[in-house]
């Protein structure tokens, strides 16, 4: 009987994490179509498939699934960074960092332009995940950069200001496309055109940050000529 019932909870737990990610998904698609006023929880349940009672049910209300939408957005964006330590090599986590922003903005457009449209707006519904736990993780990861600094791995470049060049420079192309096709003469920008912009975003990241490739590091043990 305990396995039947435990049987029942995973099912029921995949069900919920299923129709969770498909309110999400049709809500990204609904407010950066309406914004957060001209959204409707019926519209969202519709494109999802589902009731309007069950959206409520698993999402409480209009505004705790905007927030978590776009709670969700910077989790997507960030993810690349989460388990990072300071024994990792700063040119490839910056390297995949920004790689993975890229696409992911290429992916998810509108959930970048809705996060864009909350900020520009003076972000009335994320002052307390910005100033919480948003904060903490940009902090956390800004003293990992730090340790590889101290390491001579990178220059001392502020990681703060670093991170947000990151989210800016990649946001960018997703927010701004219509800027970026009407100077370039461009219809839409290919994938092609994003593995160009990634690299030279990267290159431009990784020089200016001074971040050493591991084939240009001497070893430990090896001091510089002057030295001895």
């Amino acid at each position: 009987m305990a396995k039947a019932d435990n049987g029942s909870e995973q099912e029921g737990g995949a069900i919920r994490r299923r129709n969770e990610q498909a309110i999400l998904a049709a809500a990204e698609r609904v407010f950066a179509r309406h914004g957060y006023r001209g959204a409707s929880v019926q519209e969202i349940a519709e494109q999802a498939g589902l009731p309007k009672s069950n959206v409520l049910y698993y999402m409480g209300s209009k505004r705790r699934l905007y927030v978590r939408l776009l709670e969700q957005v910077m989790e997507r964006w960030n993810a690349m960074l989460d388990d990072i330590s300071a024994d990792d090599d700063p040119a490839e986590v910056l390297s995949a960092f920004i790689r993975s922003k890229m696409w992911m903005s290429r992916r998810h457009p509108e959930g970048s332009r809705l996060f864009a449209s909350e900020i520009i707006g003076g972000a009335p519904f994320l002052q307390e995940y910005l100033s919480g736990e948003l904060r903490d993780w940009v902090h956390s990861r800004a003293a990992v950069f730090r340790q590889w600094a101290e390491r001579g791995l990178m220059d001392p470049v502020d990681p703060v200001w670093l991170i947000f060049l990151i989210w800016s420079s990649t946001q960018h192309y997703a927010d701004f496309e219509a800027q970026v096709t009407g100077i370039t003469g461009s219809e839409a920008l290919s994938d092609e055109d994003i593995e160009r912009i990634t690299e030279f975003l990267t290159q431009v990241v990784i020089k200016g940050c001074g971040v050493k490739h591991p084939a240009d590091r001497a070893p430990a043990d090896e001091a510089p000529l002057t030295e001895r």
